[in-house]
């Protein structure tokens, strides 16, 4: 891989790691004593997610790949949840983790037309 890209890709598969073990752990962390505030946290993991892979690997097919790969990863997860008995499968989850899929896809791409220098 070339100069740093492998450090991102790495970094991306720690990310994706930390999200499947804070969506099976017994106890994740709350962020706030709000009790709905784990949608927040879903809807920010899976938009870092989206838009960190769409910034490591280019290509519209590779996108679309990820997207598909993080919606399916969250309600797998979801259903995995409700399986082990200690946690809970959430439909609302698997919705905050889509949006987040959609809005940090949507980021990168406004990052991306911002950061392009303007033709002259």
């Amino acid at each position: 891989m070339h100069g740093m890209l492998w450090l991102g890709r790495a970094v991306g598969l720690a990310l994706i790691a930390l999200v499947i073990f804070l969506s099976l752990t017994p106890h994740p962390p709350q962020a706030t004593a709000w009790t709905e505030s784990d949608k927040l946290g879903h809807l920010l993991a899976y938009a870092t997610l989206m838009a960190w892979h769409a910034g490591v690997y280019p290509g519209r097919r590779s996108r679309w790949v990820w997207a598909v790969c993080f919606v399916l990863m969250g309600v797998m997860l979801e259903i995995v949840q409700g399986l082990g008995g200690v946690r809970h499968m959430e439909l609302f989850d698997m919705v905050a983790n889509t949006l987040g899929v959609i809005i940090g896809w949507t980021a990168f791409l406004a990052a991306r037309r911002w950061a392009r220098p303007a033709k002259a």
